[in-house]
């Protein structure tokens, strides 16, 4: 089982580092983990926040993960308040059954994790639209 920990990422212009800030474990089953980037929004509410959890099926064949990840836009009104406009979310939910061979879920993972950093779903997600 994994340590919570800091995720580093690279920002969109493909050098910047981007810290995703460790602030929750997970207390077990159905209790998320949880990483901030505190370096964009004023406050904890605008930051962008990704959350992970788990649980097993009732009988235990299948372990499930759930993650969701939410890009918050914030802006000041007139009045000088800071208010979220937006979210952009990305959601996952993935069924690892618990009698797969080791290299059969380690090249799942790679390869499904591979497959949503690729260029071209990178593009689909910033456009908005499927590949044609």
């Amino acid at each position: 089982m994994a340590n919570i920990a800091n995720i580093t990422v690279k920002k969109n212009d493909g050098t910047t580092d981007q810290i995703w800030t460790a602030v929750q474990a997970s207390g077990g089953d159905k209790s998320p983990a949880i990483w901030r980037n505190q370096s964009v929004g004023a406050a904890n509410s605008f930051m962008p926040e990704m959350r992970m959890q788990s649980r097993s099926n009732q009988d235990g064949s299948l372990r499930r993960l759930e993650g969701v990840i939410d890009w918050k836009q914030s802006a000041t009104g007139s009045d000088g308040v800071v208010r979220k406009i937006n979210v952009a979310t990305l959601s996952f939910n993935v069924g690892m059954p618990q009698s797969m061979p080791s290299a059969d879920t380690n090249e799942f993972v790679a390869q499904a994790t591979n497959l949503i950093a690729s260029a071209l779903i990178k593009q689909s997600l910033k456009d908005g639209f499927a590949p044609v």
